[in-house]
């Protein structure tokens, strides 16, 4: 599974993607999320609010029970809010 962080998160983690191999009971996104901030205080302090993290699972929009398995690209990221045009 290859996991990419984005803004804030890529800052906070220390790198932009990196490839897991969570254990096998990690089959939905919250469980992913909870998995990697196990993984080191970096993951930890980025993910510690997840109201302020988004998910993508192969590019597509995906909430906390969104599975996921081996061989998906997930993407997190901050919400991403569209600039004033005036």
């Amino acid at each position: 599974m290859k996991v990419l962080y984005f803004a804030w998160l890529k800052s906070k983690v220390g790198i932009g993607e990196e490839a897991v191999t969570p254990p096998a009971e990690v089959a939905t996104v919250g469980a992913l999320l909870d998995w990697l901030a196990t993984r080191g205080p970096k993951y930890a302090a980025a993910l510690a609010n997840r109201s302020i993290v988004r998910v993508a699972v192969n590019q597509e929009y995906a909430g906390l029970e969104h599975p996921v398995k081996s061989g998906d690209e997930v993407a997190l990221f901050p919400p991403v809010t569209a600039a004033d045009s005036g």
